[in-house]
């Protein structure tokens, strides 16, 4: 196995392409460390640690690199409701190691965490970057999806074809590449029938995300709240194709051309398995 490497700020700067097996991926996670919902309610979340922690932890035993960006350069939240063996197919001692790989890390410490913000991202360059991985909880309904800095990667990443995987709440994500991002979300919130943009950039792509159907069975975790809208009805407003799994909580990956997504906690695994499949 090869050693883990993470690019910091200053290694995004120097790095050398080094072992031509490996790839550089970036991984964007929300800066938020909470969701509003209705009627001025909030839900403290974040990442899921699983939905993060599965792909990058095969991307590093895989001698990839990896490199983390937040839009603001923040360091991003763990929502402790992932902190549960469920999410490992309930081998606990498969979550302490992928706890203990995410501490080595340091990507939740405010002093040291590695994460670049999005506009340093653009500064070093897109090209630099062979694919980029976006993890779910509720966090990226915050502000992944109206985010112009993240609107402008994922931009270029479907202007060259290169690899862009998400996963559960993640593929939200791809809402900010509407040409008016935070108006879409607002009029979702307003509820009501909402038009599909026709020049969003993703139209037409098969596409899953963590479905209305799951979202009101997990519900009770919003201790009495309510989102706004669901990620389902949000990119199918959008203009894209969605495909489901058929019993909930199941795995599902579906691939559309640049587009890697996954629908639930229980794809993550399997989207880093697709992952590494094209980056090889």
């Amino acid at each position: 196995m090869k050693p883990y490497t993470l690019i910091g700020a200053a290694l995004a700067l120097a790095l050398s392409f080094g072992d031509a097996q490996a790839a550089r991926v970036l991984v964007v996670l929300s800066d938020a460390d909470h969701l509003d919902l209705q009627d001025g309610k909030t839900f403290r979340t974040g990442f899921y640690l699983n939905e993060l922690m599965q792909p990058v932890k095969a991307l590093l035993d895989a001698g990839h690199e990896v490199s983390f960006a937040t839009p603001q350069g923040r360091a991003p939240t763990l929502d402790r409701g992932s902190l549960d063996p469920m999410y490992f197919g309930g081998d606990a001692q498969a979550l302490r190691a992928h706890q203990a790989l995410l501490d080595k890390l340091a990507l939740t410490a405010p002093d040291k965490s590695p994460v670049l913000s999005l506009e340093r991202v653009q500064q070093i360059g897109y090209d630099r970057f062979d694919a980029v991985y976006v993890p779910g909880g509720h966090a990226p309904m915050q502000d992944l999806l109206r985010s112009p800095a993240l609107g402008r990667l994922l931009s270029d990443f479907h202007a060259k074809g290169k690899t862009t995987a998400l996963v559960c709440h993640g593929p939200i994500a791809l809402l900010s590449t509407l040409p008016d991002a935070a108006g879409f979300a607002a009029a979702l919130a307003r509820g009501g029938k909402v038009a599909a943009p026709p020049q969003w950039i993703y139209r037409g792509y098969k596409v899953t995300v963590i479905s209305n159907q799951e979202e009101e069975i997990a519900k009770p975790q919003l201790g009495g709240g309510a989102m706004k809208f669901y990620p389902q009805t949000a990119l199918q407003a959008a203009g894209a194709d969605y495909q489901s799994n058929t019993a909930p909580w199941t795995s599902k990956v579906v691939v559309d051309r640049e587009l890697i997504t996954g629908q639930n906690p229980a794809s993550a695994a399997d989207v880093a398995k697709e992952l590494l499949q094209r980056l090889k």
